[in-house]
């Protein structure tokens, strides 16, 4: 099936409006290079630091992040957020109101969202009672019209790695675009796709700044994916996606990735401790097993405990009414200081 793959045709997934399109060309794709006069966008030439257009490819970020990641930079999309590409992926390669996508449920809702913003139906696979899945299941849900596969692994709000295995099956048996979400990958026990890239042309590979590396607040997510895929992206995406505050901020976080791996240390140690404390709780039924920063645990009475626990100014997240989740909330591990106060809490319940 990989020799399948790597002969399959990219182009027929793309809708013939992308195809066909000519992309917008703006003053800093037609000169690139260092100049002392600059007169080409029709900017104020009073330099603020920002008065200029910023780099619409984001080279120097991309270079950083090949660097850490070891995948070439060419095959990198940065994006506001990973919503952006997310949507670009609906916009590229799904007909409205003729092409399908299929997902896991209970999943990340964005991609459900992204789905009905661009009229493109949206299929869900329950997951099983272990919150993974069986690739031959999920490849039923697809017939000639589906473009695109997601996975989330590790899952959210799940917070379990999904099985290596099937998400490899699926890939190698579907001749179209399988996204493997992994924004929550630097928590994990789970070996990255992005080595398998170069092995599987259909394959999308999501990670962000918003969970290891502390930037939530920048709003710069990374599709990781072919050359061709990600020029297809960029041809696709706005001019300017990523302003130049958010690139200045990304090349500071990425000149030192070492305290980023070591912050993570310090969440892995306390997600234990948080997992060990919140199974003595008389109010928690079951801790489940978390392989990203935040813990699903259910409890007796979701929605009293969480009204309660926002009565004392603490805000876990309630998942009570999404699928296989009844009766959880879902918890981030926060600081130590942070953890005990909400254990705390769970304690003195009324």
């Amino acid at each position: 099936m990989v020799k399948k793959l790597l002969s399959m045709n990219l182009q027929n997934l793309v809708r013939k409006n992308i195809r066909n399109l000519k992309p917008y060309s703006s003053a800093r794709d037609e000169f690139k290079g260092e100049a002392s006069v600059y007169l080409d966008a029709n900017e104020n030439p009073y330099n603020n630091n920002v008065n200029r257009y910023p780099d619409p490819l984001q080279w120097e970020v991309k270079e950083k992040i090949s660097q850490i990641k070891g995948v070439a930079k060419e095959k990198i999309m940065l994006g506001n957020g990973s919503d952006e590409p997310i949507d670009l992926i609906f916009r590229v390669f799904c007909e409205p109101e003729t092409d399908n996508v299929v997902a896991i449920d209970p999943t990340y809702g964005m991609y459900q969202v992204s789905a009905d913003i661009n009229n493109v139906e949206y299929r869900k696979v329950l997951l099983d009672s272990n919150f993974d899945f069986n690739s031959d299941h999920l490849l039923q849900q697809t017939d000639e019209n589906t473009k695109a596969i997601f996975l989330c692994s590790p899952n959210n709000p799940t917070g379990n790695s999904l099985n290596r295995n099937e998400i490899v099956k699926t890939i190698e048996n579907f001749e179209g675009i399988v996204v493997v979400d992994e924004a929550y990958i630097d928590f994990s026990s789970q070996t990255s796709f992005l080595k398998d890239l170069d092995k599987y042309p259909n394959l999308i590979v999501f990670q962000t700044f918003s969970k290891a590396w502390a930037g939530a607040g920048i709003r710069l997510g990374m599709a990781f994916a072919s050359e061709e895929i990600i020029r297809l992206f960029n041809k696709v995406k706005y001019p300017y996606n990523v302003n130049k505050l958010t690139q200045n901020y990304a090349l500071d976080l990425l000149s030192n990735d070492q305290d980023v791996k070591d912050k993570v240390a310090i969440i892995l140690e306390e997600r234990s401790k948080l997992q060990q404390a919140l199974s003595n709780l008389p109010c928690v039924e079951k801790v489940y097993p978390s392989d990203s920063n935040f813990i699903l645990v259910k409890v007796n009475d979701a929605d009293k405990i969480y009204q309660e626990l926002v009565n004392e100014g603490i805000i876990v997240r309630n998942r009570n009414k999404i699928s296989l989740c009844m009766n959880c909330l879902r918890i981030t591990v926060g600081s130590e200081e942070e953890n005990s106060e909400l254990i705390f809490s769970l304690k003195n319940l009324k």
